[in-house]
């Protein structure tokens, strides 16, 4: 690991605006958030993985991954990042690395592949990332970066996160790092406006971003960079300019936030995009803090009118299903920001959380958990839940529909019971008023799918259960 990576690592644990490593002893803090990793079992949680994912969504340059063939492989498009213009992102680049690159350096080739890429595709800019097996050979992705940029007049920007420096969430940041040190400030705006805004972890997953931006373009206000959903090169170069900046994904480019406060000033906020109370807390925070840095005031008014507006139009929509999903049971497996902004979501269409996963989250998210359920919150709040657990959970019918992720779905398909993708793999957006009634409308679709009355039905074979109905049928089945 060289010394500059170390230095960011210690740079990354010392993040102010991180309230678990502030809350940590010196000792603690020098080590970290790191895990130890297990070698070939870092695939989908190492640091390379997570800067991959951090920056990606950024559409418009190529994203070239300097390392063997499957880091990119593993790692290529795991989320729906929509993009409304350019599909370079989806652009599988990798150097390839062979036994020969491990024994002489990598670097030329590294080199000829930023050539190539910019003689093929003429990008604004190149990523790229540092992996394990190049960072133990010794390559300088910075050096080399620093030479392609002299050369070929584009920005090459040097991601270095090798996998083993960290878990995913270290990734984040390191991506983040990235993006301060060589992107943010290089590029002055066109134009620049007093309703500015960046939004801070937002990936735009299966067009999320799109369901927000007309709510703010109707207040007038401008999303001068996206980090990094369907963001651009030049908006994101372009960041410092802006009056308020948003986080959103639970702190996971907190560094991002809180140094361009320190270095431009810019206030920031955590909200989120899930649920309808929180759209609607989101919207007036962001009106607030921008009347506060010199928007007109009349800006809050005009924020409560497109509130109220909003709000009874999706709730209007949402009656139809709360009276089929009332007192319905949901355990929720996730972590980050969606184990509180879902839960606020869930309650408003009258369902009940019997549980919800805090394996991932911020202290400030069990915090919110804490707020938003109130009595008994600690009680329904999971650190690890195993397979084996979840399905006991919904084989004895104490949840109604398990939402997770992918790799969770054949627990709950096991038990015969409704389960919905609500990870970064979902193929619906959940984002802002009409996500908030999608959401509902996929569990209402889930629940009472007729699939379930005939998955849970004995097979005429199966002998077994009290009433004999089971043996019965099998009789009849052979006298027929």
């Amino acid at each position: 690991m060289s010394v500059s990576l170390k230095a960011k690592i210690a740079d990354v644990f010392e993040e102010p605006g991180c309230d678990i490593n502030q809350g940590k002893s010196e000792k603690e803090r020098k080590k970290g958030c790191t895990k130890q990793l297990s070698p070939g079992a870092a695939a989908g949680g190492c640091a390379f993985d997570g800067a991959k994912i951090a920056l990606q969504p950024v559409v418009d340059v190529a994203h070239l991954v300097h390392g063997p063939i499957a880091c990119e492989g593993n790692g290529w498009d795991n989320r729906h990042s929509a993009s409304s213009g350019s599909q370079l992102y989806r652009m599988g680049f990798t150097t390839d690395i062979n036994e020969f690159d491990v024994i002489y350096g990598a670097e030329k080739r590294l080199f000829k592949s930023i050539r190539e890429i910019i003689e093929k595709y003429d990008p604004p800019a190149v990523f790229v990332y540092q992996t394990c097996v190049t960072a133990l050979i010794g390559d300088d992705i910075e050096a080399v970066c620093k030479r392609a940029a002299e050369k070929f007049g584009k920005p090459i920007i040097p991601v270095n996160a090798p996998g083993f420096a960290g878990p995913k969430n270290l990734g984040n940041k390191l991506g983040a790092e990235a993006l301060l040190d060589y992107v943010i400030g290089t590029v002055e705006p066109g134009f620049t406006t007093p309703y500015d805004i960046n939004i801070i972890g937002e990936y735009n997953l299966v067009g999320e971003l799109w369901q927000v931006k007309p709510l703010l373009e109707a207040l007038g206000i401008r999303i001068l960079s996206c980090i990094s959903g369907d963001g651009r090169y030049n908006e994101i170069a372009s960041a410092h300019r802006a009056k308020v900046n948003m986080m959103v994904c639970s702190k996971s480019m907190i560094n991002i936030a809180s140094k361009m406060q320190q270095r431009y000033g810019i206030p920031y906020f955590e909200g989120s995009f899930y649920g309808i109370s929180d759209m609607s807390d989101t919207l007036r925070q962001i009106a607030k803090l921008l009347v506060e840095t010199g928007a007109g005031a009349d800006l809050l008014d005009r924020t409560e009118r497109l509130i109220e507006v909003e709000e009874a139009r999706a709730w209007k929509r949402i009656a139809v299903y709360k009276q089929r999903l009332s007192g319905k049971r949901v355990l929720l497996i996730t972590g980050g920001v969606k184990s509180w902004s879902v839960v606020s979501a869930l309650q408003e269409a009258g369902m009940e959380i019997v549980g919800t996963s805090v394996k991932k989250s911020t202290k400030e998210d069990k915090q919110k958990i804490k707020e938003i359920m109130g009595e008994g919150a600690d009680a329904h709040m999971i650190d690890d839940m195993t397979p084996r657990e979840m399905y006991a959970m919904l084989r004895d019918a104490r949840a109604d529909i398990m939402l997770s992720g992918g790799r969770s779905q054949f627990v709950a398909l096991k038990a015969r019971m409704p389960w919905l993708d609500i990870n970064q793999e979902r193929h619906y957006p959940y984002g802002g008023y009409e996500g908030m009634v999608e959401l509902v409308h996929q569990i209402d679709r889930a629940i009472f799918n007729p699939v379930w009355q005939q998955v849970r039905i004995p097979a005429p074979w199966d002998v077994s259960g009290d009433d004999g109905v089971a043996l019965g049928a099998l009789s009849q089945l052979a006298a027929a």
